[in-house]
């Protein structure tokens, strides 16, 4: 086998965050787009965030019940747009009204071109007209898209929402999802003009897609912050293209590269094991540690059938996140050496957060059988870094 040790490098932050206050941890919530695609309607879209209550995901953090594209239909004579009308017979204020009398947030979809990717109206040269809309209407996330773009830089059409938004909204902002596809290297200035940026296309509901979006989140780490996030796409996880092991692992790895974790199934449908892997509140702790350090992938070993890569990311309280990946075709034992993680430390109390089983102290090292295509995730808690005055010392050995 060869190993591959991949070094933590701190570096300080690149840019300044949009400052709206928003985001200081990824969004959760669910998303129309992965499942029902443009199949939506004000019926569909209730029923949703109803489940979201009912099921207890509003509970477990999720607040963001976003429409994708499809819900627009057209623009008035003086420039504003207009709901589908069979679709959301109410008005999408109505529909805003109604999720937010459930305690949820409610988010549209938009393009940052002449159409969307549908062939909706876009929001390209109307953006101060529906920054207003989508204030008046009490919309508190906007995902913004790529389509139709006129082949106009991001760099230019991006902030032009970002600013009509800031001065539609008062006090009152918005959420700012930019879906720039990874073009332009978007994470260098992302931060700049959004709360969130995709660093890649769209993800499909098979394992591949998964792996091929994930490699592509390496080196990116440095970019992310409190209100400023990379963003690999939504999630597949309830939609049936992946076993129950790859969705937990599509989960897990998501939730510790400080994703927007947002549910891209049908909540009304979904199948147990699937809502238990989402409702897992020590992972989605790991996603919304305040400290907002996305981790990385700090080892690598090549096997003849696959990678096993180990991540690793610091969390409060003397605590770092771990997560062992069997990317291989059969379950491999896979060992964290704590002294390879780039962090001074080699002990601490392990516990494993998605099945809830607390190890104890545990020195230098810990071994763990990992399915193929699944996850061991870990938080390493009372280890020891260079300079910190309050640590135990004790606990090194």
């Amino acid at each position: 086998m060869k190993v591959i040790l991949i070094l933590l490098i701190t570096l300080s932050p690149l840019c300044l965050s949009l400052p709206n206050g928003l985001g200081l941890t990824p969004p959760l919530g669910w998303n129309s787009w992965n499942h029902f695609n443009c199949n939506i309607n004000e019926d569909v879209i209730k029923k949703t965030a109803d489940t979201i209550v009912s099921s207890g995901l509003k509970e477990a953090g999720y607040t963001y019940v976003n429409i994708d594209d499809c819900w627009q239909k057209e623009r008035d004579t003086n420039g504003k747009i207009i709901e589908d009308k069979v679709a959301f017979p109410n008005g999408i204020k109505a529909l805003s009204d109604y999720i937010h009398s459930l305690g949820l947030k409610f988010g549209l979809y938009s393009s940052a071109g002449d159409k969307t990717c549908q062939g909706r109206p876009g929001g390209l040269n109307y953006e101060e007209i529906d920054a207003q809309s989508y204030t008046e209407w009490g919309i508190d996330y906007l995902k913004y898209d790529n389509c139709y773009n006129e082949g106009i830089s991001g760099k230019v059409r991006y902030p032009k929402m970002r600013d009509a938004i800031i001065k539609a909204g008062g006090e009152k902002q918005i959420y700012y999802s930019i879906c720039s596809w990874g073009e332009e290297a978007v994470p260098s200035w992302g931060a700049d003009v959004g709360n969130s940026w995709r660093t890649t296309g769209d993800i499909a509901d098979n394992w591949q897609s998964f792996i091929d979006i994930l490699d592509k989140q390496q080196g990116l780490e440095d970019y992310a912050k409190p209100g400023a996030w990379n963003d690999p796409d939504m999630l597949e996880v309830g939609n049936g293209g992946m076993t129950t092991v790859e969705s937990q692992a599509h989960f897990a790895l998501w939730a510790i590269l400080k994703a927007p974790l947002l549910i891209g199934c049908d909540l009304t449908n979904i199948k147990p094991e699937d809502l238990a892997i989402l409702s897992n509140e020590e992972v989605i702790g790991v996603n919304q540690d305040k400290l907002g350090i996305q981790a990385k992938r700090v080892i690598r070993t090549n096997t003849d059938t696959g990678f096993l890569d180990i991540y690793a990311g610091k969390l409060r309280n003397n605590t770092i996140a771990i997560l062992l990946h069997n990317r291989s075709g059969v379950k491999q034992n896979m060992t964290a050496t704590f002294a390879d993680l780039g962090f001074e430390v080699n002990g601490g109390n392990v516990r494993d957060i998605i099945n809830h089983v607390d190890y104890g102290f545990v020195y230098t090292k810990f071994s763990a059988d990992v399915e193929s295509h699944g996850v061991v995730m870990l938080t390493l808690h009372q280890y020891c870094l260079t300079g910190d005055k309050d640590c135990n010392k004790t606990f090194l050995k």
